[in-house]
């Protein structure tokens, strides 16, 4: 289902504005006008009504969904300024490219399977399309420095749980991004009603079990062997934290 179809926009027009700006993640105002065959002063008063509730943002008559996962949050460490914020469409390169970066040692497997998999179907990235996926970014001015990712299955039994990565690539490592990205989806995970979030990652990625367990994380299970890296059998750490 789509998120567009529980909300209510009160006329169709609306409705059309608002899902074709979020199937593309950015449009040009007067380019979806034209598309959608919807007159000026009509598309202007839709448009306007849809920012109004929140459903839109416009920016240079660039117009965008709007999100209700909280706005941008800034930083400085260290003489670094960051800033945490809900991905955008026009991040998923830049997405990418971090977490295949961070995966290229062949340390973060579940990660690197998120990159494949929006890399592949960008619209995987909308996580107002697919309620049970959502993405957080750090960026350095307009670079993707770092993630945090959650997806949650639809089983009704495993309703409660999400999966999460985060990463952030070596030479922003060492400054709280990771941190405040990991707080971020957690915040996220618990206001959206779950109880538990887990991830797995090979023993022989140090940094980041230690890094979940200065947060909190616990090891659930070891299952040995479970990856084979570089001719090499490497066990499968499973860690988790309750919300």
């Amino acid at each position: 289902m789509k998120f567009s179809e529980t909300l209510e926009f009160g006329h169709e027009d609306r409705k059309r504005i608002y899902e074709y700006v979020e199937s593309h993640g950015e449009v040009d105002a007067e380019e979806a006008r034209d598309v959608l065959h919807v007159d000026h002063g009509g598309f202007r008063h839709h448009v306007a009504i849809l920012k109004r509730d929140g459903y839109l943002e416009e920016r240079e008559g660039m117009l965008r969904a709007s999100f209700e996962e909280g706005a941008a949050e800034e930083y400085e460490v260290d003489g670094i300024e960051f800033t945490v914020r809900p991905a955008r469409q026009e991040d998923l390169s830049g997405i990418v490219g971090a977490i295949r970066r961070v995966a290229e040692q062949g340390s973060y497997i579940v990660a690197e399977s998120v990159a494949d998999e929006i890399d592949h179907d960008e619209a995987l990235l909308r996580h107002n399309e697919i309620e049970s996926r959502m993405f957080f970014v750090a960026t350095v001015g307009d670079d993707v420095v770092g993630w945090v990712h959650l997806y949650a299955p639809e089983l009704d039994k495993l309703a409660h749980t999400a999966e999460l990565t985060v990463g952030v690539l070596d030479e922003y490592q060492g400054h709280g991004i990771g941190s405040h990205l990991l707080e971020r989806g957690l915040e996220w995970a618990a206001s959206n009603g779950y109880e538990k979030v887990y991830q797995s990652a090979p023993s022989t990625n140090e940094y980041a079990i230690e890094f979940l367990k200065d947060h909190g994380w616990e090891t659930e299970a070891v299952r040995e062997d479970h990856y084979k890296i570089g001719g090499d059998y490497v066990d499968e750490v499973m860690m988790a934290v309750d919300l």
